[in-house]
């Protein structure tokens, strides 16, 4: 088990490839740029302005709303240098705002990523109730979580990048969590075709917190269809095995001999409808696995793949975990910046953190942060093309 001072000195760099230049262009017709940033309205929220900023390095493009600090749109090349975007999403901010059951499409997440079991743990002998947002559980930081706050942001300037700094406080007692939390999360283009992503958070008083980015990929393209042909690898021996309820139950079981055994390069479609008690809670893929970690500094955590467009995706990170979410909800009724329907299995994520239900949990990691400690963690999201 990781001590506390572990958890409140590692943070979280996100490095995407991210596409420049119109939708259909080529990679070599994006290059020759300058990094680069800029500034658009994008609606409203409760009376408040959102922003979107497009962070471009020559190659690639992302777009960042204030809005959850949701990355909007990623777009990278495939193997003949054809640019599109590989991250679901909706094309106007009502669909974030009015979607009804949140898919927290590339959305920010917090306090806590992940569920919490009945919403309730203990904390220096003082028990808290969260608000119970996934019945019986809490979920994502509750009714109103991180992904739906407006966040400040101020643009970032260097020789060879451009960054956009985001900050959020978060009261005492919001969503009933204790203590005030002051989170700063830094998106970074680099002119070496990657972005990152910066956590940064303190408190006033003890909390508990758990970080993540939400986004769902599908290297074909958003809106493509399914990625059961997608191949993941998992540096995971281990995982959280979970109740029908999707908490954990404690135990850390051997993905050995399973469905979850992701140890080598294998299909997602391959074993997602199979009858595995884990697959049937989950309608498919939704658990955290135990990263096989040697130190305390970025390791490989997954590599994802699709034959068809060439596109690679390697995640790096310093977090103890990895939840793969297969896109099981997914029924539909969404339509994305494609135009076209969100369907189970459209879309996957992968999201560094530590474990579910962690303060409930001595034998997990510990998610408690305390006042004078910083909080860091540190994922790289690096795309290639084939």
């Amino acid at each position: 088990m990781r001590s506390t001072k572990a958890f409140v000195r590692a943070g979280v760099v996100l490095v995407l490839g991210l596409g420049l230049g119109l939708a259909g262009a080529s990679s070599s017709q994006a290059g020759g740029a300058k990094p680069s940033i800029t500034k658009e309205a994008f609606g409203s929220v409760g009376g408040k302005a959102v922003d979107r900023y497009t962070l471009t390095n020559g190659k690639f493009r992302v777009r960042i709303l204030t809005y959850g600090g949701i990355l909007q749109t990623v777009e990278t090349p495939d193997k003949h240098g054809k640019l599109a975007n590989i991250t679901l999403g909706f094309p106007t901010l009502a669909g974030y705002v009015d979607s009804g059951n949140s898919p927290y499409f590339g959305a920010l997440i917090g306090r806590y990523g992940n569920r919490i079991a009945k919403g309730q743990f203990t904390l220096d002998g003082v028990k808290y109730q969260l608000n119970i947002n996934n019945d019986p559980n809490s979920l994502h930081g509750g009714n109103v979580g991180f992904d739906k706050r407006v966040w400040s942001a101020t643009p970032i300037t260097g020789k060879d990048s451009v960054g956009l700094k985001l900050t959020y406080v978060s009261p005492n007692g919001e969503e009933n969590y204790p203590g005030t939390l002051t989170t700063t999360v830094t998106y970074t283009v680099t002119s070496k075709a990657g972005i990152r992503i910066d956590y940064h958070a303190t408190t006033d008083k003890a909390t508990i917190l758990n970080l993540t980015n939400h986004a769902y990929w599908n290297l074909g393209g958003e809106g493509t269809g399914t990625i059961d042909d997608h191949k993941l690898q998992l540096k995971a021996s281990k995982y959280t095995p979970v109740d029908s309820t999707l908490i954990p139950t404690g135990a850390i079981d051997r993905v050995a001999g399973t469905p979850m055994d992701f140890t080598r390069p294998t299909a997602i479609g391959a074993r997602n409808r199979s009858n595995f008690q884990q697959i049937v809670f989950g309608r498919g893929y939704d658990h955290n696995w135990v990263l096989d970690r040697h130190g305390n500094g970025l390791e490989l955590a997954a590599r994802l793949s699709d034959a068809d467009s060439g596109r690679t995706l390697d995640i790096y990170t310093t977090e103890p975990g990895i939840q793969f979410y297969g896109g099981n909800f997914l029924d539909g009724t969404l339509y994305g910046t494609s135009g076209k329907s969100y369907r189970q299995g459209d879309g996957l994520a992968l999201e560094t953190q530590h474990f579910p239900d962690s303060p409930n949990h001595a034998n997990f990691p510990s998610t408690v942060l305390r006042p004078g400690q910083v909080f860091r963690s540190t994922t790289i999201y690096q795309f290639g093309e084939g």
